[in-house]
């Protein structure tokens, strides 16, 4: 599937699924709408986010540098009996930060190889840029290689752990949505028992 058609594809036929919880409403109540269609193929899991919010900003251009600060959504999965988890960040303009470890420290970084197999598309384009203050519509979509994440094409399980993410810590307005609710006292994304289950189906 050419990765720039899955968007308007994934919109009529994937699970679509908002990213709203507000964990910590206190701090951080800015609330962002933010949605994303997923689906699979026979080679790729497909992540379309759709955001719309004030402010937008993408000062990061080279993978694997931290996309967290800028405009951000992220996705982080795992096997249902894994200590292990991937986090997958894209900022708008698709540069990419991946890594895997059992929690927030000691994590190892994808191989820039590897990150060149993930598929992107973002609706504002590559180019970086300093924040703009604004209402803004953006959407960028991803495919992920099975064997990035761990998984066997051939063998896939019925169902994963995951989570998935909106937030831009260097934005004039920050934020920390969660697709599934964390429950910590202060922002912390790196915390698996607090993951959903994703259902893989047929």
């Amino acid at each position: 599937m050419d990765i720039e058609n899955a968007a308007e594809l994934m919109e009529e036929k994937a699970c679509r699924n908002s990213v709203e919880t507000i964990n910590w409403p206190k701090e951080f109540a800015y609330h962002p709408i933010t949605v994303f269609d997923i689906a699979r193929s026979d080679e790729y899991i497909y992540i379309s986010f759709f955001v719309r919010g004030n402010y937008l900003l993408a000062v990061t251009y080279k993978d694997n540098e931290y996309v967290y600060t800028d405009s951000c959504v992220e996705f982080f999965v795992c096997k249902e009996d894994d200590d292990s988890y991937y986090n997958l960040e894209f900022n708008c303009i698709g540069t990419a930060y991946a890594a895997y470890g059992t929690g927030r420290n000691g994590r190892t970084l994808l191989n820039p190889e590897d990150l060149k197999r993930i598929k992107r598309y973002a609706s504002v384009g590559n180019r970086p840029f300093e924040e703009m203050e604004g209402l803004f519509s953006w959407e960028v979509v991803f495919a992920i290689p099975y064997e990035l994440i761990g998984l066997d094409k051939n063998n896939l399980p019925d169902s994963l752990r995951a989570n998935f993410y909106k937030c831009a810590d260097a934005s004039s307005l920050p934020h920390y949505l969660s697709w599934s609710p964390i429950q910590t006292e202060h922002p912390d994304f790196h915390r698996p028992e607090f993951f959903g289950r994703m259902i893989l189906g047929k």
